[in-house]
């Protein structure tokens, strides 16, 4: 019982109490979804802008440094390298630049609503970014071959070899998202949302729309997410069993434990390569749950998640295409010399032209 001001008394497991405290609780929970929600969008603002600034030089430098080949990697392993920097570099263009910065900044992009290309702009968009991480899935399988098959690591990571993948996965990934034409309009639509095109009015509410939509999140990113995952748990099998058997065969021969060059380069081959695909995994993993869990809801199997925690996954899917170069710095010692060449270049040929 509750004891009121005026001396009533109200039974406090009273139906429409406990409804009144249900919506209070709701209401206030909303309220905060959507406090948090401003906080992020006014932390893209600034976001953004950064992230571009840095992502497109990085990347930039990255295929500039790679291309010229004097980093110690292998012919094969630099084209992956290099292909993975130019995919990251158009996402970076066709996603952030052309898309997410003028959602952010839709008051002073409003004129984009008359320039009518958004699903071509659209079929560009996802065809990059289905190639930045089909690339990043190519380049796990190459380095999963060269580590645990040695006899037909001759075959199969050679140049040609990795020029035919890289160009076969382009052209799929330009095929397979041409179907975005014919379900978006022309019109861009700028709202704080990941779609940014106007959808056809007939195709919305369809179950066309919900298994197309679904069947996209599920080739990128959950496909090569768990492709990335596979490849690197049995790399990592066969590292170790491969290590086990060659550290107990030479110290049978030599009553020692020598230092075993073989083993070196697998550990630096398997650093780049884990690396790189665990950092694609982290910041791509919000983002796939978020994106598969909503495609859901379309399907009648409903989950409910704050729009703000669909923020953060893109915000950090995108930070994704411009951490690579920095990994090579960390993991890589020629890399790093390129790069400190690089910088130093242009201040010694100053210096020369003036002394």
């Amino acid at each position: 019982m509750c004891q009121l001001g005026n001396g009533a008394s109200i039974d406090s497991n009273h139906p429409d109490i406990h409804s009144h405290l249900k919506d209070s609780r709701m209401s206030l929970g909303y309220l905060t979804k959507l406090k948090i929600l401003g906080v992020i969008n006014d932390i893209q603002k600034y976001y953004y802008p950064v992230l571009a600034a840095v992502g497109v030089p990085v990347n930039v430098v990255t295929i500039a440094i790679l291309s010229r080949g004097k980093c110690g990697l292998s012919k094969c392993v630099t084209l992956y390298l290099v292909a993975m920097a130019v995919a990251d570099l158009l996402v970076i263009i066709f996603d952030l630049i052309l898309r997410h910065i003028p959602i952010v900044y839709r008051e002073q992009f409003y004129f984009l609503r008359n320039v009518r290309i958004c699903n071509i702009h659209a079929i560009v968009l996802y065809a990059v970014t289905d190639c930045s991480v089909w690339f990043t899935v190519t380049f796990t399988f190459d380095r999963f071959i060269a580590i645990c098959f040695q006899k037909l690591k001759t075959k199969y990571c050679t140049e040609k070899t990795a020029s035919i993948i890289l160009g076969t996965v382009t052209v799929v990934s330009c095929l397979k998202n041409t179907f975005w034409y014919f379900l978006y309009l022309s019109e861009y639509w700028l709202s704080n949302s990941p779609w940014f095109c106007t959808v056809k009015f007939n195709v919305i509410n369809s179950l066309v729309w919900a298994v197309v939509e679904l069947m996209h999140y599920i080739l990128t990113p959950f496909l090569p997410f768990c492709s990335i995952v596979l490849f690197n748990a049995l790399t990592v099998r066969s590292i170790l069993i491969a290590t086990r058997a060659r550290s107990r065969l030479r110290a049978h021969n030599s009553g020692e434990k020598p230092s075993d060059p073989e083993v070196t380069n697998r550990r630096k081959s398997m650093i780049l390569l884990f690396v790189i695909s665990g950092n694609f995994m982290l910041l791509w993993v919000v983002f796939m749950v978020c994106s598969i869990m909503r495609r859901l809801d379309y399907l009648g199997y409903y989950v409910s998640l704050p729009t703000f925690i669909t923020e953060i996954g893109l915000m950090l899917q995108l930070l994704s295409c411009c951490t690579n170069t920095f990994i090579y710095a960390v993991t890589q010692r020629k890399f790093r010399d390129e790069l400190k060449h690089g910088v130093e270049y242009p201040f010694k040929m100053m210096v020369k032209s003036i002394c």
